[in-house]
């Protein structure tokens, strides 16, 4: 009923930049918080930056002053642009949002979750 499909990952040398994309669509009411992870191998997956539907952005401490989320609500996407890679940088990004369905399919609130894009940043 609802699906996050994620572009826009791919390989890049150390400083270099790229931007990710997770589009929403589907029964979509409202989409509250939106926002992107990370899970690098033989790590636990890590918040990166997270959006609210209102309010203030959060991002990590590692990558703050690089990357840079944003929305656009009338699309029901959001971006991560990421500048400065460094090769900690490389993982697979995982996009997640809150969103509460059409009362036409039942008005839930839950956590969706993208399919991955990997991210590679060689030194």
């Amino acid at each position: 009923q609802v699906r996050l499909v994620e572009s826009g990952g791919g390989s890049v040398q150390a400083g270099g930049s790229l931007r990710l994309s997770c589009a929403a669509s589907g029964s979509i009411f409202r989409i509250n918080s939106m926002g992107w992870y990370r899970q690098a191998p033989g790590k636990q997956r890590e918040l990166v930056a997270a959006i609210p539907s209102g309010g203030s952005t959060n991002y990590a401490d590692s990558v703050k002053g690089r990357f840079t989320i944003s929305r656009d609500n009338a699309k029901d996407t959001v971006y991560l642009q990421m500048n400065s890679l460094k090769p900690e940088d490389t993982a697979v990004y995982s996009c997640n949002a809150r969103i509460t369905t059409s009362p036409y399919v039942g008005m839930r609130t839950s956590d969706y979750w993208g399919q991955g894009t990997q991210v590679t940043v060689s030194s």
